[in-house]
């Protein structure tokens, strides 16, 4: 077999070095063009990934399906001369997630054809999750290894099928490896609680064992070198306000499970944004070797942006010539509650700053929309016809200040944001390299 990255990363860590990769989860053009362009310091790939929610048949939330998110994503790399060939596309919670009102056989048929399209796309890294119930499932009991395992069987020869006519056009197109296993809340974060489950070693092991049976039952143990990690919950979320950071003693049995787990496998960490660059290197160290983030690099990109406008404010004496950007956002927002409304709770107050300050950042749901871009790109050419003083930048932006001051970035608004991204970035290059 030839060795793609991820069995290359697995023979790195096999022989003791603590390696790495972020798994950048986004449709923001903002976040992505910054993952990419911090990413050209590095001699190693970047991946980016698409949740089954954003990126699917029927759209998604994003109205893209597998190949238009790869069109999208690989424009931007072109007009950043950042090679293709250096971007890995992964596909997350590929499974009946975005189906789970369907009763099973449509759910996965639908979850069939959502793989296919993936694989075709060139997606080579591909979480099959199959762990959510659906509309016929039992409410009462969780679904059992088994079933998981025999629905990911089932989504697994379907895409050794799309990589099999794949290669009919593209004979050089590497084979996908696959990510099992879904041991993570609703996606963009749970409520924290106090005490934070970690996987059981028995619940990590049982997944695996599982998967071996049923592969070996349908004839696919030939694909089980494909299989390179399982999710798990190491102890890490966040919620509105709340980060549960990671803890080392509280994930030593499951780690211990790893180290004596005979199969050459990794875990994959979600849910690990906001974590402290030290927590994100002791997820790595034991066993963690993909770290999942979306909502903070998103978070951080409106952060900027809010930033910006209140520079605006200070900046632009007639107020109908400013954006408004902070305003616009929860407008939209609040007329189209159906993003944020079941996740955020309390007083009207208490709702108004979840939409704008919550680390969940649901306002992600919203970028794309015309009236934001537009209010965007009015923000941005407002703040190229002046020029900010610099005690102004430090007040809303000190980190990007030290940057200005330094010489190492402008001091154009575009540039600005992006470098916000690159903050967060910088604590997974130093975890995983």
């Amino acid at each position: 077999m030839k060795r793609d990255y991820f069995h290359q990363l697995l023979e790195q860590r096999s022989e003791g070095r603590l390696v790495g990769i972020p798994s950048y989860c986004t449709a923001n053009p903002i976040v992505i063009q910054a993952v990419l362009q911090q990413a050209k310091r590095f001699d190693e790939p970047v991946l980016i990934e698409a949740t089954s929610n954003q990126v699917n048949q029927f759209g998604g939330y994003t109205g893209m399906q597998p190949a238009d998110y790869r069109d999208f994503v690989y424009g931007i790399a072109d007009s950043m001369g950042f090679e293709r060939s250096k971007i890995i596309l992964a596909g997350d919670h590929l499974g009946p997630q975005p189906f789970q009102k369907q009763p099973a056989a449509e759910a996965m048929e639908n979850s069939k054809k959502m793989v296919e399209l993936y694989v075709k796309a060139g997606y080579t890294k591909i979480h099959l999750d199959t762990s959510m119930r659906v509309a016929d499932d039992s409410r009462e009991e969780r679904l059992s290894d088994y079933t998981i395992a025999r629905r990911g069987a089932e989504l697994m020869k379907v895409c050794e099928q799309a990589y099999q006519e794949l290669l009919k056009t593209q004979p050089d197109a590497p084979h996908p490896v696959f990510i099992i296993g879904s041991e993570v809340p609703i996606p963009g974060g749970a409520q924290v609680q106090e005490e934070m489950e970690v996987t059981k070693p028995e619940d990590f092991l049982g997944t695996l064992k599982a998967y071996r049976e049923v592969f070996t039952e349908a004839g696919l143990m030939d694909l089980w070198q494909y299989v390179i990690a399982v999710v798990v919950q190491p102890g890490v979320e966040f919620g509105d306000a709340d980060v549960h950071m990671y803890d080392p003693e509280a994930a030593a049995s499951l780690c211990a499970a790893l180290k004596d787990c005979p199969e050459n496998i990794m875990f994959e960490g979600h849910s690990t944004d906001y974590q402290s660059p030290e927590a994100l290197k002791g997820m790595v160290r034991d066993g963690v070797g993909i770290l999942k983030v979306g909502p903070a690099l998103t978070f951080a990109a409106r952060e900027a942006l809010f930033a910006l406008c209140h520079i605006e404010d200070e900046m632009i004496e007639d107020e109908a010539a400013r954006s408004h950007y902070i305003d616009v956002v929860e407008q939209v927002m609040m007329e189209n509650p159906s993003n944020w409304a079941k996740y955020y709770h309390g007083t009207e107050l208490e709702k108004a700053l979840k939409r704008a300050y919550s680390y969940s950042d649901r306002s992600r749901y919203y970028m794309g929309d015309e009236r934001i871009q537009a209010a965007q790109e009015k923000l941005f050419q407002n703040l190229r016809r002046v020029d900010i003083p610099m005690g102004l930048l430090h007040q809303y932006m000190p980190f990007q200040y030290i940057e200005v001051r330094d010489g190492r970035l402008s001091m154009d608004p575009h540039a600005l944001v992006m470098d916000a991204v690159r903050v967060v970035c910088e604590d997974y290059n130093y975890a995983t390299r």
